[in-house]
C-alpha cells in the first residue's frame, strides 16, 4: 500500500482527493499549511505528495524547496495542485524540483487522479 501526504488547505479538494486515494487502497495523511507538511513528512515518508502552493504559514514554493534539499525526502515525487497558473510559476515550481504541475481549474480531479496512479505504480515497482 503506497502512502501519499496531500499539502492543501481547501477542504473540499482535500475531501475529493482522500476519497478517491482511499478507495483505491492508498493511506493518506493531510497537511494544511506548509509547516504541518514537515510534521507529517516526519511521521511517514509518503509514496508521493500533491502540494498546493498558496499555503498559510509557509508556502508551497518553499516547502518543494526544503524537500528537495533534504536527502531523505528529495526523491519523493511531488506533483503540484494549484490556482497558479502564470508561466512563470510553474517554471519556477518545475526548477524547484516538482514532477508536475496540475492548475485546479483546468484539471478534473479524475485527471490528477490518472497522474497518481502512475507515479504510485511506478513506487510500488520500486
Amino acid at each position: 500500500m503506497n502512502h501519499v501526504l496531500v499539502v492543501e488547505d481547501e477542504d473540499f479538494l482535500v475531501r475529493a482527493l482522500k476519497d478517491n486515494l482511499v478507495s483505491e487502497g492508498h493511506s493518506v495523511s493531510v497537511a494544511t499549511d506548509g509547516e504541518m507538511a514537515f510534521d507529517e513528512l516526519k511521521k511517514k515518508k509518503p509514496s508521493l505528495i500533491l502540494l498546493d502552493l498558496l499555503l498559510p504559514k509557509k508556502n508551497g514554493f518553499d516547502v518543494l524547496r526544503d524537500i528537495r534539499s533534504n536527502p531523505e525526502w528529495q526523491h519523493i515525487p511531488v506533483v503540484i495542485l494549484s490556482n497558479l497558473g502564470e508561466d512563470s510559476e510553474i517554471k519556477r515550481a518545475l526548477e524547484l524540483g516538482a514532477n508536475d504541475y496540475f492548475v485546479k481549474s483546468q484539471h478534473p480531479i479524475q485527471e490528477v487522479m490518472e497522474k497518481v496512479r502512475e507515479y504510485l505504480q511506478g513506487a510500488g515497482a520500486r
